[in-house]
């Protein structure tokens, strides 16, 4: 892959005018930018007589065609294009002046970028009355009308002021019209890739070759082959991408077919040839090159190994493979590692080389599973048996799909248990491979979240032996169970000399020395947190020898005599990851999953677009445990729930245009979600935009990643929509390395494909996959979500 980027400031102007309508009666407020983008007006108003700086939503005879609402409180509208060939995008307001309306403010939004511009860290306020005192923020005539430009230069930041005048504060306000510029700066990346794939399949002739540019606009490919080191430019046989034509019987010309965020084509070719030639035409004076040079791709690499039979060159060449991808990843992982030790963890280096691990993974497990033999129904007397996929240690098959099987309410009825196991068949029947329990043990909270006496399982969902039963009836569904264990903190049974409860009884009778010794509330003398202190209770000293071997032996023990088969690990943000895995390593949980919290990126109360440092710090996490555990997507719920609150569906790319949360990054221990215990049921933390669950859940559940539903949503109305998800991801075998390409990421819409076997978007605008080589074909909608599979 070839790429070059760097970030350039673009200045422009922000135009704003008010004036008199044609009808002499409404008054209009004109807001243009001379940038190119796709901007968006971000705005609302005040009334008379308000006190404080909340806005409100306009009247519905304001909003300009296009308007969506955004909670109760603002609109946003999108800018326009006055004709076809303009540059400049605007936004009108109508309003009538004799309204109880004081002002109009608003924001400028970048829909490409996902920044937000505003004065000095404030909105823009265009006073419609004379008698508001100056904060800096209003827009003030500077001078009469002045030309509202059919095109304009460019340049951009902001700053606007209006004035109005009246004869007081209520009555008889008239209005006098302004123009005024504004300079507006806008920060772009500019650069771009070409990106070339070549796949040998074993039992074809042919080589397939993927191109793929983020060169915006129509991009050409001129093209040809060889067949030696001479590099001699010739045309190969038939057959060609659609929109190829020939070019003086010397070469072929392609037009790349648009993708969403570039544009990209598929070029089968004979495996006899040496090589692939091109370059790309953008325009007829614009070529791009290889520093001066032909891009030569060299296609002998591709070819299956020679003078064997089929059968032994397929085993020789894919065991060559693997084992190459085998021994890259252990490079990348020595490379990871070694950054660590050095502490130079480069951002964009560790991201690239979780992205690599990732294709090298999931390349390995797809030659894996298509290399699986497989027997006939027929010969069931057969001695050998069925070869069983490899489990991963704390990650599972990849095939997994959570459902938390509780809530915040659970524990009320004393007998959850019983009722859960009541409900184990229903569960199973909906396509949950494994069901996440609340925390077992005696707890001074009743929800199970302060943990005493760690041997102690008769707890407010029920008692040790119903736990048994439970997991006993689980099992038998086919479904395996996750214990929430609590290992960060322990609530004591007894005080010390000071009157601080710091001493521990039952079976694990820890002092003070379990007790880390940097939290003031608890006098603990052990050594100092490895992690962020939880202040409610004890925080355990991980480091200390007594304490590791002591919670292995309890989580060994809940294995062997509850039955759990892995592990949900609370506010891992308290103790470092490195004793996560002496945990796993000692009990060997089929799947375990880390709760890491913290708060995402804002900026004047707005979330930022940009939240690589969020999942930067869950994925380094992640990294500590060695990757035997996967953790929950705590940055993709945040953007999602911001993404669908505002309807800003660009939010759900990064700037590279892959899913923004961990499961960008790394999607095998990704564990997707919109709502739990802590952010809905009674508590309502940060609850899921009401309404839009299923555009979440259409989300989650055909992405990568491994995805939880919560307990209370499978026994809503939203039932029957999961129960058709899942099984749609179960038919299509949707795992947690597939691969998703995103197709659409704009302000009312998002959209993707995923393993080229399923479509879907969410949101309210429009998108139909495209007709072609590939048909589609609708098989779930609801309520601003739609899903396609494709025909075979």
């Amino acid at each position: 892959m070839l790429g070059e980027y760097k970030i350039l400031e673009v200045e422009g102007k922000l135009l704003i005018r008010l004036d008199q309508s044609k009808d002499q009666l409404n008054w209009r407020l004109t807001i243009g930018c001379s940038l190119s983008g796709k901007w968006i007006l971000h705005w609302g108003v005040s009334y008379v007589g308000d006190t404080g700086s909340e806005w409100d939503q306009p009247p519905q005879d304001m909003w300009p065609h296009g308007s969506i609402p955004i909670k109760d409180y603002a609109i946003e509208t999108p800018f326009k294009k006055p004709s076809k060939d303009d540059t400049f995008h605007e936004v009108k307001i109508d309003f009538n002046p004799s309204s109880a309306i004081e002002a109009i403010h608003f924001i400028l939004k970048d829909e490409e970028t996902g920044a937000s511009y505003q004065h000095k860290g404030r909105d823009f306020r265009v006073s419609l009355v004379n008698y508001l005192e100056d904060d800096g923020n209003m827009i003030h005539a500077k001078s009469s009308f002045g030309k509202w430009p059919d095109a304009v230069e460019q340049l951009p930041n902001m700053v606007l002021k209006a004035e109005a005048s009246c004869d007081s504060k209520n009555e008889n306000r008239r209005l006098e019209g302004f123009y005024e510029e504004q300079p507006i700066v806008k920060e772009v990346s500019v650069g771009n890739m070409v990106n070339v794939a070549i796949r040998k399949f074993p039992d074809a002739a042919n080589i397939v070759l993927h191109l793929e540019t983020d060169i915006p606009g129509d991009v050409v490919v001129h093209w040809g082959v060889c067949r030696d080191d001479a590099k001699t430019w010739e045309i190969p046989a038939v057959p060609y991408p659609p929109e190829t034509t020939v070019f003086r019987n010397k070469a072929l010309r392609t037009l790349l077919q648009p993708t969403g965020n570039g544009s990209r084509a598929l070029f089968t070719l004979d495996e006899k040839l040496d090589g692939f030639l091109f370059v790309l035409k953008l325009d007829a004076n614009s070529w791009v090159n290889f520093q001066g040079n032909d891009f030569y791709i060299p296609l002998s690499s591709a070819r299956s190994v020679k003078g064997q039979s089929d059968s032994e060159s397929e085993e020789t060449s894919g065991k060559a493979h693997t084992d190459g991808i085998i021994n890259e990843i252990r490079n990348l992982v020595s490379g990871l590692n070694s950054e660590k030790s050095l502490q130079t963890k480069v951002k964009e280096a560790k991201e690239s080389i979780l992205n690599e691990i990732e294709k090298l993974a999931a390349e390995a497990y797809s030659i894996f599973r298509s290399s699986t033999p497989s027997y006939p129904e027929e010969d069931s007397d057969a001695d050998d048996a069925e070869p069983t996929i490899n489990i991963s240690s704390g990650t599972g098959s990849g095939f997994e799909i959570l459902c938390q099987g509780f809530n915040w309410e659970s524990n009320k009825s004393g007998r959850w248990y019983m009722e859960l196991k009541e409900k184990a068949s229903e569960i199973s029947s909906l396509g949950f491979t494994v069901i996440w329990l609340p925390p077992p043990t005696e707890s001074v909270s009743p929800e199970g979240y302060m943990p005493k006496d760690l041997y102690n399982l008769n707890s407010r969902y029920g008692t040790i032996d119903e736990l048994k039963d439970l997991v006993k009836s689980l099992h038998g569904v086919g479904l395996k169970v996750l214990g929430d264990v609590v290992l960060n903190h322990r609530c004591a049974h007894y005080q010390n000399q000071n009157g601080v409860w710091n001493i521990f009884g039952g079976r694990l009778n820890w002092d003070d020395r379990a007790v880390v010794g940097d939290d003031p509330h608890f006098q603990g003398r052990g050594n100092k947190s490895s992690g962020d202190n939880f202040h409610a209770a004890p925080n355990i000293d991980h480091s200390q020898d007594f304490v590791r071997k002591d919670l292995i032996e309890w989580l060994c023990w809940l294995r062997e005599e509850i039955g759990y088969d892995g592990w949900r690990l609370d506010f891992v943000r308290g103790f470092w990851g490195g004793y996560v895995k002496d945990y796993l390593d000692a009990s060997e949980p089929y799947f375990a999953v880390g709760e890491y919290w913290d708060s995402l990126s804002y900026t004047y109360g707005e979330m930022d677009h940009n939240q690589d440092a969020h999942r930067q710090r869950i994925v380094d996490w992640i990294n500590a445990t060695n990757g035997t555990a996967g953790a929950f997507d705590v940055t993709s719920k945040g953007i999602l729930h911001s993404a669908l609150e505002r309807c800003e569906y660009w939010r759900l790319s990064d700037q590279k245009g892959k899913p923004p949360g961990v499961v960008g990054w790394w999607p095998s221990r990704a564990v997707t979600f919109i709502e739990n215990h802590d952010t809905g049921s009674t508590q309502g933390h940060w609850r899921f935009p009401g309404g839009k669950e299923m555009q979440g859940y259409a989300y989650i559940l055909t992405h990568p990643g491994t995805p939880a539903v919560f307990y209370d949503h499978i026994v809503s109305h939203h039932r029957s929509e999961i129960g058709a998800l899942i099984s749609l991801r179960n038919r299509n075998k949707i795992h947690c390395r597939s691969i998703v390409e995103i197709v659409k990421a704009e302000r009312d819409v998002y959209a993707a494909t995923i393993d080229d076997r399923v479509a879907m978007k969410i949101g309210p605008g429009y998108y139909e996959p495209p007709s072609g080589p590939q048909r589609w074909s609708l098989a779930l909608e609801g309520y601003d979500y739609k899903v396609w599979e494709a025909s075979s």
